[in-house]
């Protein structure tokens, strides 16, 4: 199915493995350019050649900035003023005690999950709204609404993620501008597949059978028994910046395997 996405100029956040990788490349199968994006300047540019090889059509760039630091953002709008799409990827999450978590941890959290993605949408969003096209993505979790309390200081910034895509939604009435979010559930990221690999060392199992092992003993809740896997996340991303996804607005949409056990 043609998404409509042909030669859209999208920017996805921390696109250099997992769940952003995924959806730049979903995107580039649909004709976009992508411009990739992380810190390391060599692991972006190794992504951008990939999807060039793997996408010919398409003009993958390099974005490489720390899309935290203030002066690496403004370089970041100076060099792509803009843009059809924004998809606010990059996180950091890590499982903590809410005893070991002082002021400096919230304040990184804060400042990496939340203020980074609203820095980019403060740019990119008025000039969307000018040309009356645009699609913003915030990637959020299911700890935004479920807090397991393993990472207090992550779900924080997660639920804030949602209602600041509803906050930007309201300023898109009218227009062909939309803003949503999506809530993934575990997901096989690289580091997660060395996580599980590591759990079960000494024992003669494949990757599969130690996926459902872990399932069974720490997600029992799960439904799909497994990890979600990026290339998911990816095609419902991509469905979302596609014009057929028009009349979603502020939407949280939940793509969590079935974790969550309420209705809404």
């Amino acid at each position: 199915m043609d998404m409509g996405l042909n030669n859209k100029t999208a920017l996805v956040t921390g696109s250099t493995k997992g769940i952003g990788k995924a959806i730049a490349i979903e995107l580039a199968k649909e004709g976009a350019n992508v411009l990739i994006n992380g810190r390391n300047y060599e692991e972006v540019e190794r992504t951008v050649n990939e999807i060039k090889s793997d996408f010919p059509a398409t003009s993958p760039q390099n974005a490489t900035a720390d899309i935290v630091d203030i002066q690496q953002r403004a370089a970041l709008f100076e060099k792509y003023p803009n843009i059809d799409i924004l998809v606010n990827n990059m996180g950091i999450y890590e499982i903590m005690k809410y005893k070991d978590i002082d002021d400096e941890v919230w304040e990184k959290y804060f400042h990496t999950n939340v203020l980074a993605a609203n820095g980019l949408s403060k740019f990119y969003l008025p000039r969307m709204l000018k040309k009356d096209y645009g699609r913003i993505i915030f990637i959020a979790s299911e700890e935004a609404i479920m807090p397991s309390g393993l990472m207090p200081q992550y779900s924080m910034t997660k639920a804030m993620l949602l209602s600041l895509s509803k906050s930007l939604s309201k300023l898109t009435k009218g227009t062909e501008v939309t803003v949503n979010s999506i809530m993934p559930g575990p997901t096989l990221s690289e580091n997660v597949h060395q996580i599980i690999d590591g759990m079960y060392p000494n024992e003669d199992m494949t990757f599969s059978d130690k996926e459902k092992k872990f399932m069974a003993v720490n997600l029992p809740q799960s439904e799909i028994q497994r990890f979600i896997k990026p290339i998911e996340i990816g095609r419902l991303a991509t469905f979302l910046c596609s014009p057929y996804a028009s009349a979603f607005k502020g939407s949280p949409i939940r793509m969590d395997g079935g974790m969550v056990p309420t209705i809404f």
